[in-house]
């Protein structure tokens, strides 16, 4: 089968919604499938729009000759047009990791939002979604509020099993009872991943207790020095580190001496790093809203919060912080849950059997 890829930017480079990307890529090559990737320029969402009368883009997609196309939905305003005159007889799959109108915005900008993702997801074919939250929210916007349609689709969840964590039971008690709590919080220090209100609800705790912020912090400057600044009012640069993005083992190495990941987004589709944390037996706190709720059972692994409130983030770290058997029991759960969850390659093999499919029907 050949199958082609949209993108925004090198998938070597990026995480989140990029590593589902670079993974389903992976697979498909390692099973034999001819893989094409169209990377598109990430320039901002309203210059975005001018890839939609990119007759460039179009001739090298038709010149490709695929069987299949999957596009990124974040590129959504590249393509929200695009579809339909790109002149291809392949299914187009959209791969959605979570929809830009479910961020928390303006109300006039997310009406632009709203309009552009609806009008590229009337335009696809297939869906492949990272959780089923994901695909009911996408179901949502098809319809624009009433009975909406993601048929044909998928549900692959992410995985969290590329750092082959091998933490045991043993490793999770004995490191429970170990020094002040150890938080940690992984992904690019954006708005969306609402540090503020973690930083607001742990200034509360009373008990000792260090926090390190793990991810990329060139994507919202602005955002960075709000939160610094924050943390020296609260005189908590003692206990706070912002580390920029780690390559893979510094990350493996700090989620290995951790005790408590926490991330309380405004919003996620599913939350790769969620899966990762448990794998090093981790519970994880986060947001209520979204698809954490598929993964995290609160008060068993890990707590779900309300992201707008701070005192949510320290009623669930402060009991961690007293009691290291819970903490010790909530590792435990968080270890199972990721035994059970599916690997990269289950996830991968999943997605290839649904483009089998729909390259089979679409041949009939």
């Amino acid at each position: 089968m050949r199958v082609g890829l949209l993108v925004y930017g090198d998938l070597d480079e990026r995480s989140g919604g990029f590593l589902y990307d670079r993974r389903l890529v992976d697979h498909l090559r390692e099973r034999g499938d001819d893989v094409v990737v169209f990377s598109l320029p990430e320039r901002g969402y309203l210059p975005s729009l001018a890839d939609n009368v990119d007759t460039s883009l179009s001739r090298r997609i038709r010149a490709a000759d695929l069987d299949v196309l999957l596009q990124d939905e974040l590129c959504h305003p590249s393509l929200a047009w695009f579809n339909r005159r790109l002149g291809v007889d392949v299914p187009v799959v959209a791969v959605v990791h979570h929809l830009r109108v479910d961020e928390t915005r303006p109300t006039w900008r997310n009406a632009l939002v709203r309009r552009l993702e609806r009008a590229y997801l009337r335009s696809v074919d297939a869906f492949v979604c990272n959780s089923e939250t994901t695909r009911r929210a996408v179901s949502t916007l098809v319809g624009d509020g009433s009975a909406g349609t993601t048929e044909p689709s998928v549900v692959a969840y992410p995985a969290g099993d590329r750092f082959g964590t091998t933490v045991t039971a043993a490793r999770v008690r004995e490191r429970a009872r170990d020094g002040p709590l150890r938080v940690v919080c992984v992904g690019n220090v954006t708005r969306r991943k609402n540090v503020e209100t973690l930083l607001a609800g742990l200034a509360r705790v009373r008990q000792r207790w260090e926090l390190v912020v793990a991810g990329s912090l060139t994507g919202d400057p602005e955002y960075v020095e709000e939160l610094r600044a924050a943390v020296d009012r609260a005189g908590l640069a003692d206990r706070v580190r912002f580390t920029g993005r780690l390559a893979d083992a510094e990350l493996a190495a700090l989620y290995e001496r951790s005790h408590l990941f926490a991330m309380p987004s405004t919003y996620e589709g599913f939350g790769i790093a969620y899966v990762e944390a448990m794998g090093f037996g981790l519970p994880v706190v986060a947001s209520a809203s979204g698809g954490a709720s598929e993964l995290v059972a609160d008060r068993t692994n890990g707590y779900l919060v309300d992201p707008t409130d701070p005192t949510e983030v320290t009623d669930a770290v402060a009991p961690l912080c007293r009691n290291r058997e819970r903490l010790a029991r909530m590792g435990l759960a968080a270890l199972a849950t990721y035994g059970a969850h599916p690997t990269w390659a289950e996830t991968g093999a999943r997605v290839a059997a649904f483009l089998d499919s729909l390259v089979g029907s679409d041949s009939v």
